[in-house]
Order: C-alpha cells, then sequence, then structure tokens
C-alpha cells in the first residue's frame, strides 16, 4: 500500500511540465519588468517646440535620463510624471525627455537633425537624472539639477527651477 509520501506528484491537470516551469518564469520575468511608459514626453522636435515656448512665453523642463537608472525612475515617478498629469503645468512649461543613451532621432532647437545621445553630448549631460530648465534658443534659464540631491527636498527644487526659468523668460520677453 503506497502513503502519500510514496506517490508520484500529479501535473496540474491543464499544463504538462516544462510548460509549466516556462509559465512561472514568464510570470516572474513580467512582474520584475520595471515600467515602460512614462508620462513624460521624449524629445522630437525641439524647434517646433521653442515656436510653441515664444508664442506662449513659457520655458521647458527637460529630464535627462538613461535606462536602468533607479533615480531617473524615480524623479519620474515621484516628481515629474505628476507635473504632467497636472493640468495647470500646460500653462506653466513644455516638459520633454532625452535618454542620454539612445540615439533617437530628433530636431534640435536650431532644427538640425541629431539624436538624444548626441544632444545630451553636445550639452555635456553625463549623470543620471539631470533636469535642465531652458528658453526657446536652448539656453539654460537656471542652474541643471544634477542628481536627486535630497530627496525630501527635490519636488522644491524642482518647483523653484521652473519659477526662476518662467522668470528668467519673462523678463527677457517685453
Amino acid at each position: 500500500m503506497a502513503t502519500l509520501a510514496h506517490r508520484p506528484r500529479r501535473a496540474a491537470w491543464w499544463l504538462p511540465r516544462w510548460p509549466r516551469c516556462w509559465l512561472r518564469l514568464m510570470v516572474a520575468a513580467i512582474l520584475a519588468w520595471p515600467p515602460l511608459a512614462s508620462a513624460l514626453p521624449p524629445a522630437r522636435d525641439l524647434a517646433a517646440d521653442a515656436r510653441q515656448m515664444r508664442e506662449m512665453k513659457l520655458p521647458m523642463l527637460v529630464l535627462y535620463s538613461r535606462a536602468g537608472c533607479d533615480w531617473c525612475e524615480r524623479a519620474r515617478r515621484q516628481f515629474l510624471d505628476p507635473l504632467v498629469a497636472d493640468p495647470a503645468t500646460a500653462g506653466r512649461m513644455l516638459i520633454r525627455q532625452i535618454d542620454i543613451d539612445r540615439r533617437t532621432a530628433i530636431a534640435d532647437f536650431s532644427g538640425n537633425a541629431t539624436s538624444h545621445q548626441e544632444f545630451a553630448r553636445g550639452r555635456n549631460i553625463r549623470l543620471t537624472p539631470t533636469i535642465e530648465v531652458l528658453g526657446p534658443d536652448g539656453e539654460p534659464l537656471t542652474e541643471a539639477i544634477v542628481g536627486v540631491r535630497l530627496p525630501d527636498f527635490y519636488g522644491t527644487y524642482i518647483e523653484r527651477a521652473i519659477d526662476a526659468g518662467l522668470g528668467r523668460l519673462r523678463e527677457k520677453t517685453p
């Protein structure tokens, strides 16, 4: 008479043994995968954005990030995605993201073809996350925010940079 300890284990009635193993691996991979979509729009045509910035007298906040940067993801998720989702932000600034490790094609502020990687290299951006507040000609309106200095005050640093950028932009344009 076989006891429970000597009985062979039955596979799930709906899956043979190997597909069950693959299914577990796929579920684990999906659950471990970082969020693929960000609410931040990627930079595509900065010259067109500059025309809009001039018309509306708005600065542009640019997040420079890279794949696998946990601090970049944290800055996006906790601070920048909520800004994009806030309707009041549309009247204060444009927000774009530049991935410094990608060769995604864009037009720079002059309308010249370049890539995210070349644009960031030309601005000497090496550390991520870096946030710049730019004017319509691509000139920095404030000092760049490099890294997540103090997470408790990071949102305040961003708000101050936006306000300072708006102030400088309004000083320049009558």
